[in-house]
């Protein structure tokens, strides 16, 4: 009985022609299944539990989950020991075949031809027998499994190339003189076949070598955990364990210079820790008492005393490997393109090749039917459907890697592909723009009351309350050394206030709303308040036994990157548009500190959404960036949600974005990304699609007419193989690119 996985993967078109094949067909993982488990960089519906090659494409399968050590390269090995083997063989071959272009033809003189033809039979047999064989056998499966790819044509080009020679070796008299060359004897090609073979053999190495290097980022992820601990035992007892002992709620010591093992809260010292190889950021970050450390990252000169929160799969670590492996296996709608095209590619180049064979063979010189083969053969040859098949998944694993290594976790392809396209960015204004930790900056009493007094009142109600904004008054109460006690009858007025009982006097404290309904509002008061709230206060009015009390004014800081990482977006031709529950002043205070374009104030997390919609039927291509729960509907009906990392798990899952840092200019830096990534992706198409558009009439021998020029198959065979690893290059090149 098998266990079928249901990951939600976008079908893929076949080799032959066939399209959206069910999942389940290549998906069949046994019950309780826990090694290894292999996928197809071009196909991840195939999952198999063990390397035998895609049953789509023929290529080698990729472990589905990077670990730390040695990779399984033994694909690699193999196909490197055959190649050289096969190169031992083919190198003669190749320079017994160049002796015609030798004056005087040495070997030709040296070796009769009939006695040469049975040498190159024993040169060849084992590069095409052994060196090839992994090629036939893949060939033969996808005639089988009717998924016709890659090594169909290699299998049909070398086959044709061997076995003709073969049978002109053996039995000569049976070909007519239309395979004959002038001094009546019948070609061999045991060359091409042999060097056709070492040099695509050559490509599957050189290819193996550089996909390998597309997982690179995952398992530098990998190696950013320590493989051990600190415990500290209750009876104070220090000792190392295995980082897969660590429990929750254990203490762990962290000394200078070692590795924070998993993700924690810091109960005794201070240091500085570098967070870069999570944030991207390289300026250490200061921890102390309370503060949260993120397993991976580096702590500084001093020794601190941890907490374990996370551990295991649940720290941000963790999470991060998992959703970059899952954004590498998905698939961009770019690929659709490439699907079409391969469903067709392969019967489309054998009937070209059968094609070309006729017309040699009816039209061509003498001997018209060894030029029929040979560029037959060639046809097949040259031909690469995977050089389309990896344009877009290569580039999607380099690009998705490097965007984690720079704090941005990109939830799928499609994401990627869409935050290209964008137009609009929304942001909320709490915890994106500014730092999501308000601070009291103002006491403003009336005449006859002291700011103690004000301020004892507001933080004794406030002290029940679970608003940001109060937990700032409470807390700056508290730095001023102001001493209160908790009020009692405490209400919570929504869209108002709050109040309650301090000392036997009501105090309230909250919006005009709630100062009219009290009948105690202020004109004058009012009027301050408009002043302070264009500084970017968020202000409330205190009321304490419906006298007039004063003013209490909380800011949140703006974040130091804010106004650059806008002015960024900006120069990219993006429109930034700012949605917040604050009024419309300190809205729009903040919009103009950091040249925000649009501002909407006093909104609803139904109003995000609402607004959204609106974007989006005018026309517009939105992303959403947010950090809260009530941010969460917004983010998933954006055409791309981005969540701040700093924010809740519940953001996270509704964006297709994840900044870890929290920052905005981190979707400055997803945005060239994309860019940068989808810009890969075309250049690869377009290497693929051209060089098959110009390679296969060329193998064809449409220049022999006007030129006289024709394509030798090992010509071919050379280029056919540098086709696959030039587009893997070429993807390889946005691990440099600078965010």
């Amino acid at each position: 009985m098998l266990e079928m996985d249901h990951h939600d993967h976008t079908h893929c078109s076949t080799g032959a022609g066939k399209t959206d094949q069910a999942n389940t067909e290549f998906d069949l993982i046994p019950i309780g299944y826990t090694g290894t488990v292999w996928t197809c960089p071009m196909h991840p519906q195939v999952r198999h539990v063990k390397n035998d090659g895609c049953p789509i494409c023929g290529m080698a399968l990729e472990p589905e989950t990077v670990t730390i050590g040695a990779q399984d390269d033994s694909e690699l090995r193999d196909m490197t020991r055959r190649f050289w083997v096969s190169a031992l063989f083919a190198v003669p071959l190749f320079i017994y075949a160049m002796g015609d272009m030798i004056p005087g033809q040495p070997f030709k003189q040296l070796i009769p031809e009939g006695f040469a033809n049975w040498g190159q039979l024993a040169l060849a047999l084992p590069v095409v027998l052994w060196g090839a064989a992994p090629f036939f056998q893949r060939g033969w499966k996808s005639l089988r499994t009717r998924h016709l790819n890659m090594f169909t044509l290699i299998a049909l080009g070398v086959g044709v190339a061997f076995f003709y020679s073969v049978i002109a070796t053996i039995a000569p008299g049976l070909f007519p003189s239309s395979f004959r060359s002038h001094t009546g004897n019948v070609h061999v090609y045991f060359e091409a076949a042999a060097v056709i073979t070492t040099l695509v053999l050559l490509g599957q190495v050189l290819e193996l070598r550089a996909r390998s290097s597309t997982s690179g980022a995952i398992r530098e992820l990998l190696e950013l955990a320590p493989p051990t601990a600190r415990i500290i035992r209750a009876d104070g007892r220090e000792e190392e364990i295995a980082l897969e002992q660590v429990q929750t709620g254990d203490s762990l010591r962290v000394r200078p210079g070692e590795k924070i093992p998993v993700d924690g809260e810091v109960v005794e010292g201070r240091s500085s820790v570098t967070e870069a190889m999570v944030t991207g950021e390289p300026i250490p970050v200061e921890k102390h008492d309370g503060e949260m450390l993120t397993g991976g990252t580096v702590n500084g000169t001093g020794t601190l005393v941890m907490k374990a929160l996370r551990v295991g799969e649940d720290t941000l670590l963790a999470q991060i490997v998992r959703m970059v492996s899952e954004a590498q296996r998905s698939r961009a709608p770019i690929q659709k393109l490439a699907d079409t095209v391969s469903g067709y590619f392969v019967p489309a180049v054998v009937a070209i090749a059968i094609i070309t064979f006729f017309v040699w063979a009816i039209f061509g010189p003498q001997p018209a039917m060894a030029f029929a083969i040979v560029n037959a053969v060639a046809v097949l040859i040259i031909a690469c459907p995977c050089a389309l098949g990896l344009a877009t998944p290569m580039s999607i694993m380099v690009g998705t890697g490097k965007g984690a290594a720079n704090g941005i976790l990109i939830k799928n392809a499609e994401a990627l592909e869409t935050l290209e396209k964008v137009d609009t960015v929304i942001v909320d204004k709490t915890g994106t723009l500014t730092e999501g930790r308000p601070q009291l900056v103002t006491v403003n009493p009336v005449k006859g009351l002291t700011e103690s007094a004000l301020l004892a009142a507001v933080a004794a109600v406030e002290l029940a309350s679970e608003h940001p904004l109060a937990e700032a008054i409470v807390s700056g109460t508290r730095e001023r050394g102001i001493d209160f006690s908790a009020a009692s009858d405490f209400q919570s007025v929504t869209g108002e206030g709050a109040e309650g009982s301090v000392g036997g006097k009501a105090v309230a404290i909250g919006n005009h709303k709630m100062m009219r309904r009290i009948g105690v509002y202020d004109e004058t008061l009012a009027d301050a308040a408009e002043t302070y709230r264009a500084q970017g206060q968020t202000i409330m009015f205190v009321a304490i036994d419906n006298q007039t009390a004063g003013l209490i004014g909380v800011a949140d800081p703006i974040k130091p990157t804010t106004a650059e990482a806008i002015a960024r977006l900006h120069a990219d031709g993006l429109r930034v548009v700012m949605l917040t529950g604050d009024s419309a002043g300190t809205a729009k205070a903040v919009a103009d500190k950091v040249g925000i374009d649009e501002v909407h104030a006093d909104v609803s997390p139904a109003d995000k959404n609402r607004i959204v919609r609106e974007l989006q039927a005018a026309g517009a291509r939105v992303a959403m960036a947010g950090d809260g729960i009530n941010d969460a509907p917004a983010l998933a009906q954006a055409d791309v949600g981005i969540a701040m990392g700093t924010g809740t798990d519940v953001a996270m899952e509704s964006a297709g974005v994840t900044l870890v840092k929290g920052d905005l200019m981190g979707i400055a830096k997803a945005r060239k990304l994309s860019r940068a990534t989808m810009g890969n992706i075309r250049q690869n198409l377009f290497f693929a699609f051209i060089y098959n558009a110009l390679g296969v009439p060329v193998a064809a021998g449409v220049l022999y007419p006007v030129f006289g020029l024709l394509l030798s198959p090992m010509i071919a065979a050379a280029a056919m193989s540098l086709s696959s690893v030039s587009v893997i290059t070429n993807a390889l090149r946005l691990r440099r690119l600078k965010l």
